[in-house]
């Protein structure tokens, strides 16, 4: 039993993509869950994202009026069909790795892989899905991040002594699109020009999935009634909504240098790594700085979350319970 067990990341990519009802496993009667989290939560991202590399937006408000006055709904809606293509995968590998890595630890340290796990035990599984998911989620956000920032109105020129309006430069040519985006980085700067950005992934992703995962699993046990096997769908989209709007709002400090390392390098290139952004952010701006977008991560972190557990424990149900019933 702890060895490699596949069902976890078929249910990570179904529950991903649609969010298969136990009582029906057909595709098509399958909810997009996965899709309509993306769908859902990326005019957000796109705020939040604005709000941490961009100049001149203030406050969340002014933000979402600003993109709405210049670039209209579809504005909102920049660099999204990479996460929405690869959205699948992403929950695979990270429920996957997560699930197999918690059995792995409890066969090695207790003989059986479905004793209860400790925190320890689920702090050592959430990392090791943080850090492998920076694998897939690095050139996805990279993507995503210059496609939403390609046109917003950096021109902070006078700060950074660019010519670019003066010289008739316009800041929509940069991209036409994420496979253009894609090819560009590759001819500019290398394959480790998708990874850029990667260190601060890591150190956001390592400590903000150890509280991802391990809230939802304590939640789901405080509000899973006595005697009751399983969480019902109820606990499981609260534990995982709560669990997802602690992990973003807490990884934000690191998301905003990471989201700043990823946006550099659009038009010019302005920071030299993780510390010199932490550096230049600071004397700029201040602490506060490392808290943009903050109440956009934990209000955008809950919905997606409730729905990306929701799925995955739903579409696992549904595996196993098939599995049984055709040996």
């Amino acid at each position: 039993m702890g060895s490699l067990q596949l069902d976890d990341f078929v249910a990570g990519w179904v529950g991903g993509r649609h969010g298969a009802q136990p009582e029906n496993t057909y595709p098509e009667a399958y909810l997009s869950r996965g899709a309509a989290a993306v769908i859902v939560g990326h005019p957000l991202d796109t705020v939040k994202t604005r709000l941490q590399a961009g100049q001149g937006y203030g406050n969340t408000f002014k933000c979402v009026l600003t993109v709405y006055r210049n670039e209209a709904v579809a504005g909102f809606f920049k660099g999204m069909s990479f996460p929405l293509v690869s959205i699948a995968i992403y929950n695979s590998v990270v429920f996957g790795v997560f699930s197999n890595t918690q059995r792995l630890i409890s066969q090695q340290r207790y003989g059986n892989s479905h004793h209860p796990p400790s925190l320890a035990d689920l702090a050592l599984a959430s990392m090791a899905a943080g850090a492998v998911s920076v694998g897939i989620g690095g050139p996805v956000d990279l993507v995503k991040i210059r496609l939403q920032m390609q046109t917003q109105t950096f021109i902070a020129a006078a700060n950074l002594n660019l010519k670019h309006r003066a010289a008739g430069f316009s800041v929509e040519t940069a991209y036409r699109g994420p496979v253009h985006c894609v090819g560009m980085i590759l001819r500019q700067e290398g394959l480790g020009g998708l990874y850029r950005g990667s260190s601060a992934m890591i150190l956001r992703d390592i400590p903000g999935y150890c509280l991802y995962f391990i809230p939802y699993t304590l939640l789901c046990g405080w509000i899973t009634p006595d005697g009751c096997l399983s969480p019902s769908p109820f606990s499981v989209w609260m534990a995982g909504g709560i669990a997802g709007a602690i992990s973003w709002g807490t990884a934000t400090p690191m998301d905003v240098v990471k989201s700043r390392l990823q946006a550099d390098g659009v038009y010019w290139n302005k920071y030299r790594g993780v510390i010199d952004c932490i550096s230049q952010s600071y004397h700029s701006e201040g602490l506060k700085v490392f808290f943009k977008g903050l109440t956009v991560n934990a209000v955008r972190g809950f919905p997606m979350s409730a729905a990306m557990f929701l799925g995955y424990e739903l579409s696992l149900k549904a595996l196993r319970e098939q599995a049984e019933a055709n040996p």
